[in-house]
């Protein structure tokens, strides 16, 4: 597996995560098109790190607009040695709050968008015989807790979707690596109180290093490994009660 990637695209890569694996990526060296909704945060990135990066306003839900934008970006940055889907959302929900159109965005954003980006970076890899494909899903896609059903079901999805992509493409010399982080310190986050924060250039670490390992599945910080194992067996009428 790779140790660098030659380029690199980064969805979701206005700050957070994102940000940092952007950052990241051009100081080894690697070619990266950054694609994210809000332009004036790309262009802040690109003017700090110059012509390394290639900014790509786009809404991830805009599905028809995505085959051609792909097709643009690979030509204008020279190939996809590495695709990052990191684009997420995760409004407040209230006890009590069901509210379908903010369901919808989770669904939309973190799941359906995903798949149409990765499915299309799938397809070239797999004629290519080569390449490098991550999801950033999330120790929440573990167990469905009460407090945001449509983003722990999000999760849930994109880590079986990466593991069906990984069994599908593993023969053709594509690494499929699906990045699960516990609580991150981002804008998303901010004012929750959740535990083992880390920041996000720890998180951006943790993942390039699987990425560059080619590792199929992982936690990062890897102490959520035994934590998830232990969450995942809590008998559910329990869980049910603690909620943890």
């Amino acid at each position: 597996m790779p140790s660098s990637f030659a380029t690199a695209i980064v969805v979701g890569a206005s700050s957070g995560i994102g940000e940092s694996m952007v950052r990241k990526l051009v100081a080894s060296g690697t070619r990266v098109a950054a694609v994210a909704r809000r332009k004036s945060e790309l262009d802040r990135i690109a003017g700090e790190l110059g012509d390394k990066v290639l900014v790509y306003p786009h809404d991830v839900r805009d599905y028809d607009a995505t085959p051609a934008l792909f097709e643009r970006i690979v030509a204008e940055l020279g190939g996809c040695d590495l695709i990052v889907y990191n684009a997420g959302v995760m409004p407040r929900v209230e006890e009590g709050e069901y509210d379908f159109a903010k369901d919808r965005e989770m669904i939309e954003v973190n799941l359906l968008a995903g798949m149409c980006w990765l499915n299309l970076a799938s397809a070239l890899m797999e004629v290519r015989r080569a390449g490098t494909i991550c999801g950033i899903s999330s120790v929440a896609g573990e167990r469905g807790r009460r407090g945001n059903p449509a983003y722990h079901t999000s999760k849930a999805g994109m880590t079986t979707y990466l593991e069906a992509l990984r069994n599908r493409l593993s023969r053709y010399g594509v690494s499929v690596v699906t990045v699960k982080p516990g609580p991150v310190d981002t804008p998303m986050t901010k004012g929750l109180k959740l535990p083992l924060m880390i920041t996000v250039d720890q998180a951006a670490d943790g993942a390039l290093s699987m990425m560059r390992a080619g590792t199929g599945e992982g936690y990062v910080p890897a102490v959520w490994g035994p934590i998830m194992w232990v969450i995942r067996n809590v008998p559910s009428a329990l869980f049910r009660r603690t909620n943890i």
